[in-house]
This record gives structure tokens, C-alpha cells and sequence, in this order.
């Protein structure tokens, strides 16, 4: 498989056969992740890789967060979608054998405000993303579904604390072996999103 035919043809995966992955193939997969290219060679990224007790301990401490939010927000009905798509997100966590969260190791879990520093926060956060881009794109390679997950980060300040790292989170990935097949998602089309100029 072309890097083309990858990148086309992966998707994101929300059920998970109950299969674990073998160590190698996940380090493989970081590997790939530890490949993206960064600011001045920075590579920001850490990963936390969670199976097994430690995964389900990341489990306990959102179901937690969760009931929290809902004890703090009762009169918000916006919450309700909000809540919803996590408790969604979780049902996918629970599933999936391996949970990979991914940290900005270079910022600390305090944005930054001074332009330049700020600058180099949303680098160092760029490059992160890409390091997850490329772990997705070779989970695919090695048969492996993969979820990027952003709604953690509801829940940044928890899953902190359970870390006991003051670093940024910046999202975490699912990874399993797939147990559906989703059709592609409509995109939009070329003319929509990019402007040529001569």
C-alpha cells in the first residue's frame, strides 16, 4: 500500500474486535508517531501508552470527571450534547485494548499569551498533530483501527492529575483491531477550501 492509497482509504474506527495488539506492532506504530517533523527538530511528543489496570484507571477518572461536570452544570442545557458525545467516546475507550495519550512535552498545561512563545506553543502543537497523523496512518498499514480522540481534553485538568504531569494533553488515539468497516465521509470540494494564485 502507497502512502496515497493510506491516506485515502483510512478510517475512523469506533468498534473494536477483543484482540490485543502485540507490543511490537505498537512500537512500531510510536515509532511512526516519533518520524512527523517538528520545529528545529524539537520533537515535543511524549506518549502514554495505557492497557490493561492503567487503561481502566483512565476510564474511572473521566466517568468521573463526567459526573462531576453533570453535579456543576445541571442548569446548562447545552451540556446535554456535550455529554452525550463524551459518554460516546467512552463507550469507544472501554472497547479499544490500547489507549495512547499523546502530550506536548515542550508546554506546560498553562497556555502561553507572549506572542513568541505563543508562536512556538502552536508549533510545538502542529507537530504533535502530526505525530499522531503518522501513528494513524501506520496503525492502518499494520491492520490496527484507530479513533483520534479530542474529548479528552474536557477533562484535562483530571487526567493531569492522574498522570501527575503538568505538560499539555493534547488528544489521545484509540487503537484496536477494527470490528466495522465505515463507508468514507462526504469531504468538500477542491474549489471550496483552495485558492490559487499566479
Amino acid at each position: 500500500m502507497n502512502t496515497i492509497e493510506a491516506i485515502s482509504e483510512r478510517r475512523s474506527i469506533r468498534k473494536f474486535v477483543n484482540e490485543e495488539i502485540e507490543n511490537d506492532i505498537l512500537k512500531k506504530i510510536i515509532n511512526a508517531g516519533m518520524m512527523a517533523p517538528s520545529p528545529k527538530n524539537i520533537q515535543p511528543w511524549k506518549y502514554i501508552v495505557l492497557t490493561g489496570k492503567s487503561k481502566n484507571e483512565l476510564i474511572q477518572v473521566i466517568t468521573k470527571g463526567i459526573q462531576n461536570f453533570k453535579q456543576s452544570f445541571k442548569v446548562l442545557i447545552d451540556s446535554l450534547n456535550f455529554l452525550s458525545s463524551v459518554e460516546d467516546t467512552l463507550k469507544i475507550m472501554k472497547e479499544a485494548p490500547v489507549i495512547i495519550i499523546v502530550i506536548n512535552n515542550e508546554n506546560k498545561l498553562k497556555f502561553r499569551h507572549t506572542t513568541v512563545k505563543k508562536f512556538v506553543e502552536i508549533a510545538n502543537i502542529q507537530a504533535t498533530g502530526a505525530s499522531i497523523q503518522n501513528m494513524l496512518l501506520a496503525a492502518f498499514e499494520y491492520g490496527i483501527g484507530s479513533l483520534w480522540i479530542n474529548n479528552i481534553f474536557y477533562f484535562h485538568s483530571e487526567i493531569s492529575e492522574w498522570l501527575q504531569t503538568d505538560r499539555q494533553i493534547i488528544a489521545a488515539i484509540a487503537l484496536g483491531y477494527p470490528a466495522e468497516k465505515p463507508k468514507p465521509l462526504k469531504r468538500k470540494n477542491m474549489d471550496a477550501v483552495a485558492e490559487w494564485k499566479n
